[in-house]
């Protein structure tokens, strides 16, 4: 059987390692700097007709002039993808690329390799065809999205330099998800209108520590793990945002007999529908407040040594509604403790919500809609962070949705192991970026 060409593109570039790290002198340039010369190789005449700007160190911004700059569009993918874990157990090569009952196994086939190959091949098809897209259309790719590098805020300021007011951004984000909600068969087209907001503490309790042998009470470790227990058991105010109950009431058709009435009415219904999705599990549960989650813990260096300093890493989705400055006074006084020291380490709002009744929004709906006659278009709320939330700045539209068709285990490969695209997914990604750029209206 012959390899779709997109598919052989997809592959090339699948083998390249672009993993990022925060610490710098750990990234292997080289390899970025192979990404890129194969990226020209395999797209030529995007790289030979489209204007181009390096951002950053490896981020890649091309300008494709259409017949009016009045409502530019940006699309988004990033090249760059998170470190494998020597200890999980890939079933294939995770930097191999091999194909397998039907799909592209490897790292970065889903996030985020696989949008930017069909942002790309879309655009080349349509060039070789010689088509001119009725608005500007700008692509950027950014190398470091996976450690929340400087990539995307540089081109962004690349763009405000220039004027560049897009009518509407598409980053990474939902995807067509089956699976997605119990009871609904028909796969879900979500795309993000808005994100959570990251932000990350470190909890730190110092002491005298000393000898295993004569521990005293209340040290630096259970002082810690009594603020944790309590940050676990006292979450934040759980609510449903309007993207939510969206989502909720165009599913409802498509619902179990018992689910309708309450998902197409769950604007009147909140309260109980917030505690139906909390009951629900930790996926729904997420959709309905801020989260914390005890990420990292640091203690000891021996059995028979007393900690001196205890400390733990939380990492928080910021849940729109809420904000930094409330998350925060939430951890004071649930933690209650003085000693327990809490420093910010990074910290991100909310996005902004993008609107629904739009006609930036009609125009992917109805795209996904044509590709995927299945699904149902909605919107929704984000969970993870994107290089998208720093466009927020300079567009009220910004989207997020990758055309692909993912089950559950696809979605849950993601920044874990197995991680695969479809070979026919990936074509029809490739169809829907084509479909939609050649649907981009006159102004």
């Amino acid at each position: 059987m012959t390899t779709h060409r997109a598919v052989a593109k997809l592959q090339a570039l699948i083998r390249i390692p672009t993993v990022s790290y925060p610490d710098w002198k750990l990234v292997d340039t080289d390899a970025f700097d192979r990404f890129v010369v194969e990226h020209e190789r395999q797209f030529p005449l995007l790289h030979e007709r489209l204007e181009l700007t390096r951002v950053d160190t490896h981020g890649l911004l091309f300008h494709w002039r259409g017949r009016s700059d009045e409502r530019p569009v940006v699309l988004m993918a990033h090249l760059d993808v998170v470190p494998v874990d020597g200890d999980a157990t890939w079933q294939h090569p995770p930097f191999g690329a091999e194909i397998h009952d039907g799909a592209v196994w490897g790292r970065g086939t889903l996030d985020d390799k696989g949008q930017l190959v069909a942002v790309c091949e879309a655009v080349e098809t349509l060039l070789e065809q010689d088509f001119t897209p009725a608005q500007d259309v700008w692509l950027s790719f950014g190398c470091n999205e996976e450690v929340s590098g400087s990539a995307a805020s540089l081109a962004v300021a690349a763009l405000s330099s220039r004027g560049v007011r897009p009518w509407f951004v598409m980053d990474e984000g939902g995807a067509v998800a089956s699976e997605a909600f119990p009871g609904v068969a028909a796969p879900v087209g979500v795309v993000g209108v808005t994100e959570k907001g990251v932000t990350s503490l470190e909890l730190r309790v110092d002491g005298r520590g000393g000898h295993a042998s004569t521990p005293a009470r209340n040290g630096p470790t259970v002082r810690l793990a009594r603020a944790l227990a309590r940050l676990d058991r006292h979450q934040m105010a759980a609510s449903v945002p309007e993207p939510t109950i969206e989502l909720l009431r165009r599913m409802a058709p498509h619902a179990p007999r018992a689910l309708r009435p309450l998902m197409a009415n769950a604007a009147k219904v909140r309260p109980v529908l917030t505690r139906a999705l909390i009951a629900a599990g930790p996926e729904p549960a997420a959709m309905t407040r801020t989260t914390f989650a005890i990420t990292t813990l640091a203690g000891s260096p021996a059995l028979n040594v007393i900690a001196s300093t205890a400390k733990a890493g939380v990492n928080i989705r910021i849940m729109v509604g809420d904000t930094v400055a409330g998350v925060l006074d939430h951890v004071r006084k649930t933690v209650a403790d003085d000693d327990v020291q809490v420093t910010v380490v990074d910290e991100n709002e909310p996005s902004p919500i993008s609107p629904v009744d739009d006609d930036a929004f009609r125009l992917i709906e109805s795209t996904i809609s044509d590709v995927f006659p299945d699904a149902i278009p909605a919107p929704y709320v984000m969970m993870a962070a994107t290089d998208s939330r720093f466009f927020t700045g300079i567009c009220s539209r910004v989207y997020r949705f990758a055309p692909f068709r993912m089950t559950k285990a696809q979605r849950e490969s993601i920044h874990s192991y197995d991680e695969h695209l479809g070979i026919e997914a990936f074509l029809d990604g490739v169809r829907w970026y084509q479909r939609l750029i050649e649907r981009i209206p006159a102004a």
